[in-house]
């Protein structure tokens, strides 16, 4: 059990300082580095109260969504890439600690799992489950039945805050040649002859 807490506090205060740091740094490289770093302990803490599922959600979906969050970023502030490519060995540093911090989590939780009194796994331990249910299970009756509604006000969220990037990021720019059919239509006729030119004739 010491070692349960002492995962938990570490995961905890890693993820709320991780969060801080996402607001708090200008430099937009830097606050997607310290998100990916506050979904993985977020994935810990899932991990330590016995949904492995969600936790295996939160690392392959969000944290490959990242790169979706990032490209956003440069979109609407306009980074250029060369810059960015050329400051790559700035950025190093920053993202071997990042490394290293998820790496000494990953440890510690391959740790805690092993010394659970009697092989009795930590998800067992914290959060048992009735015979002939499985996690995923649970969470699909717990999501999808008594939490139905603010599952889909969740999605609506989503689904506002991806129609307002796509929005800021839309650009409309003057300068393009478009073809517009209706005001094609509305020229008439009067722009275009027909004429029946004979054989061997010009115009």
């Amino acid at each position: 059990m010491i070692v349960g807490a002492l995962a938990f506090y570490m995961f905890a205060f890693v993820t709320v300082a991780a969060g801080v740091l996402v607001i708090s740094s200008r430099n937009p490289v830097h606050s997607v580095l310290f998100l990916i770093l506050a979904f993985f302990n977020s994935a810990g803490l899932f991990v330590l109260l016995g949904a492995e599922f969600l936790a295996m959600i939160l690392v392959v979906v969000y944290v490959g969504a990242v790169a979706v969050l990032f490209m956003f970023v440069v979109m609407m502030l306009d980074i250029n890439f060369t810059a960015l490519r050329s400051g790559f060995l700035q950025y190093l540093p920053l993202g071997g600690l990042v490394g290293l911090i998820l790496l000494a989590e990953l440890l510690v939780v391959a740790g805690g799992w092993q010394s659970i009194a009697g092989g009795a796994k930590m998800a067992q331990a914290a959060a048992p489950l009735a015979k002939g249910v499985t996690n995923t299970h649970a969470l699909g009756q717990l999501i999808y039945t008594h939490n139905v509604y603010l599952f889909q006000a969740a999605g609506l969220i989503l689904l506002v805050a991806m129609i307002g990037a796509i929005v800021l990021t839309h650009r409309r720019r003057v300068d393009v040649k478009r073809q517009r059919i209706a005001d094609q239509n509305a020229r008439g006729t009067d722009t275009v002859e027909v004429r029946k030119v004979e054989v061997g004739k010009g115009i």
